[in-house]
């Protein structure tokens, strides 16, 4: 039989097509019609301990481990009220069943799990409110804008924000005539905080800065709560006696001194992480009695870790030799830190002199080891997206809340990538937070050469434009392939020099691209980018962009990339000379966006036929 019938040619066909839909789409979540994407669920530490009772917001009966779904949950369906304003905030029963399965990357957590079994459309009457009847409220508008202009002090801006989302609340309740307690008052909280998110969801730092002010409304229990009064009336009188005394003894100048007071078993307790004991560690990183090391960072070495649950992890040995009060710190700030491009920060443990950081796996490796192997080229597309992701994270970093975080030490093996090259900034070691009124800090010079800001080597003043430095470093070694020092080549040549003569135009651009990528770039976004990254390295900072400049670049860039990709895509589909099928999908929580799937059946005459399956991924 030379030819195959064309019944038999069809029926192959569509189980190729199911077979590759099947493979591509993650079964978990696949059939939520949620869109996490904006903000996806980052593992939670707490999964990992005592998952103790808490009263998320305070209002959600839940557990420690369901924090951070409450927040990609609540971003999913801000992001879905916000474009569908007429429609009602939640979903539909039926719809919100479908969104049970747990996460692939923390499998114990679901809304059944976390008591978020009626956040449903129709189980209540706040839950089947629009957006559109929300923002006819009086109040809405004014939550609106304290909720915009969140600042370090809890106790003022993030207090008003959350008293403004109460009077929407209430707003509600009233306008429902419906009971100030009860399910209904949870859910119309829940509204009141989804209507607001839903104002800006195209800014991650937004909903990132809404949803770390609600988690300071979280209450730990009754059992807890009585015991935080009784730590506070043990200290008053504490406080009072120290003082009765003090006047007693300083009449007759005595010279007894006061005996400092025991330091706390437990005197670091920081949110959402868990506290590893000495021996979960051990265990978590001998993995069949051996170790496995990921590589070494700027503050010691990095393991291959796995938890009891079987979650994978990043396990880092502090080095011994680091202050302690410099680790607490460090954690302490970097453990409220939550944004997609960032490493997650899951636990830590301090025993003794010894230090360990407990992170999320990035399964990819670091971008060095992408960018300059020979064995494989990162594309153009892949290339703006990585830098776009990159500039994003940094940006959330320089406009954080309690102030400019300066990352001191980005370069390419701090970029961890995920299995799809999702990019995330690792290793703070080094990290640096500049208070709301600082605009630079004196302090010790440390870094990597080759990144560093030369101003900050010159006289120690760190500021926010010194990783604006270094991001423009990494941008100039994506563009082109070239290391960021290499010894066996002329000054002109080396990469600083080399981008700086091409973008005078004292050389042609093609000089500068990655020979590699053998001109399959668009041009125009090269020398755009090209020039960017030039004032990004400018030797004195007031030479060099802010991030959101810098970003805004890069974002136009890859929506270019974007455009030509579909437009691609939409070429290869047409061409059916010899295709049977070409088909074009969407596929939602496997890491891909775009995929053009090309089934070739090729028919020889002399030969029996035979398929070939071929796959072109496009990310988006």
């Amino acid at each position: 039989m030379r030819t195959l019938h064309p019944w038999l040619k069809l029926a192959t066909i569509c189980c190729i097509n199911c077979f590759t839909f099947i493979a591509f789409v993650s079964p978990s979540l696949a059939d939520c019609t949620l869109n996490f994407t904006s903000y996806p669920y980052l593992p939670s530490g707490d999964c990992s301990g005592d998952n103790g009772k808490v009263m998320l917001w305070g209002e959600i009966s839940s557990h420690l481990c369901c924090r951070n779904a409450l927040n990609a949950f609540a971003q999913a369906l801000a992001v879905r009220a916000n474009q569908t304003p007429d429609t009602a905030i939640f979903i539909g029963q039926d719809s919100w069943k479908q969104c049970d399965s747990p996460f692939p990357t923390q499998q114990s957590v679901s809304t059944e799990s976390c008591g978020f079994g009626d956040f449903y459309s129709g189980s209540s009457q706040c839950t089947s409110l629009s957006l559109s009847q929300i923002q006819g409220s009086p109040v809405y508008s004014e939550a609106v804008k304290l909720c915009s202009h969140l600042s370090s002090s809890f106790q003022s801006s993030c207090r008003n924000c959350t008293d403004a989302i109460a009077e929407v609340a209430g707003f509600l309740l009233q306008l429902l005539e419906q009971q100030t307690n009860g399910a209904e008052r949870t859910l119309c909280n829940l509204a009141a905080v989804l209507s607001v998110a839903a104002a800006n969801v195209t800014d991650s730092s937004f909903g990132a800065n809404l949803y770390s002010c609600m988690s300071s409304l979280d209450v730990f229990g009754t059992l807890a709560k009585a015991l935080v009064a009784v730590a506070v009336a043990v200290m008053v009188l504490i406080f009072i006696l120290v003082l009765v005394k003090f006047v007693a003894f300083k009449k007759d100048k005595s010279k007894r001194k006061i005996p400092k007071p025991i330091p706390m078993k437990d005197c670091y307790t920081w949110s959402g992480l868990y506290r590893f004991s000495k021996d979960e560690i051990e265990k978590a990183i001998s993995i069949n009695n051996r170790r496995k090391s990921l590589g070494r960072g700027s503050a010691g070495e990095v393991y291959e870790g796995r938890l009891p649950s079987g979650q994978v992890v990043a396990i880092k040995e502090i080095k011994k030799g680091n202050s302690l009060d410099t680790f607490a710190s460090e954690v302490a700030g970097l453990s409220r830190i939550r944004h997609p491009n960032l490493v997650s920060l899951l636990g830590c443990c301090v025993e003794g002199d010894e230090q360990y950081l407990v992170l999320e796996y990035c399964h990819a490796g670091n971008l060095a080891q992408h960018l300059l192997r020979k064995d494989c080229v990162l594309t153009w597309d892949r290339r703006v997206k990585i830098l776009r992701d990159c500039a994003l994270g940094l940006r959330y970093l320089h406009s954080y809340i309690d102030g400019c975080i300066v990352h001191r030490d980005i370069k390419l093996t701090n970029i961890l990538l995920t299995e799809n090259l999702e990019p995330k900034l690792s290793d703070f070691g080094l990290a640096k937070m500049l208070g709301i009124e600082e605009s630079k800090v004196f302090t010790d010079v440390r870094g990597t050469i080759g990144y560093m800001d030369p101003e900050y080597m010159t006289n120690a003043k760190l500021t926010c434009a010194s990783d604006i430095y270094s991001f423009g470093i990494v941008v100039l070694q994506l563009l082109s392939g070239q290391k960021v020092i290499e010894l066996d080549l002329d000054a002109s040549e080396q990469l600083t020099r080399k981008a700086m003569d091409v973008s005078m135009g004292n050389r042609p651009f093609t000089d500068f691209e990655d020979p590699r990528l053998h001109g399959d770039l668009n041009r125009k976004d090269f020398e755009a980018i090209l020039h960017i990254a030039v004032l990004c390295v400018a030797k004195s900072s007031r030479g060099r962009p802010p991030i959101d400049v810098v970003f805004d670049e890069l974002e136009k860039a890859w929506k270019n990339t974007k455009a030509e990709m579909k437009m691609t895509c939409d070429a290869e589909n047409e061409e059916s000379n010899r295709y049977i099928g070409n088909t074009a999908v969407k596929v939602n929580g496997s890491g891909f966006s775009w995929a053009c799937i090309k089934i070739t059946l090729i028919v020889n005459a002399e030969e029996n036929p035979y398929l070939l399956h071929s796959l072109c991924s496009r990310s988006d």
